[in-house]
């Protein structure tokens, strides 16, 4: 006796998703990458710009 796969009839025949539901997710993915961005400024210039804001200037 021969079992099938229950995963292979999960997304047979292929449907198509509702519009709304494109238009959450790709806003919910813009959301995530601004985050990601703001997040990455502040953690890979902030070493820089501490150093700037406590060094000492030179009197010329």
């Amino acid at each position: 006796m021969e079992e099938q796969n229950p995963f292979k009839k999960i997304a047979h025949p292929p449907q198509e998703t509702p519009s709304d539901f494109k238009v959450k997710v790709m806003s919910e993915i813009a959301r995530i990458k601004l985050f990601q961005e703001v997040a990455n400024l502040f953690m890979f210039n902030y070493p820089k710009a501490a150093k700037t804001f406590f060094e000492k200037k030179k009197k010329e």
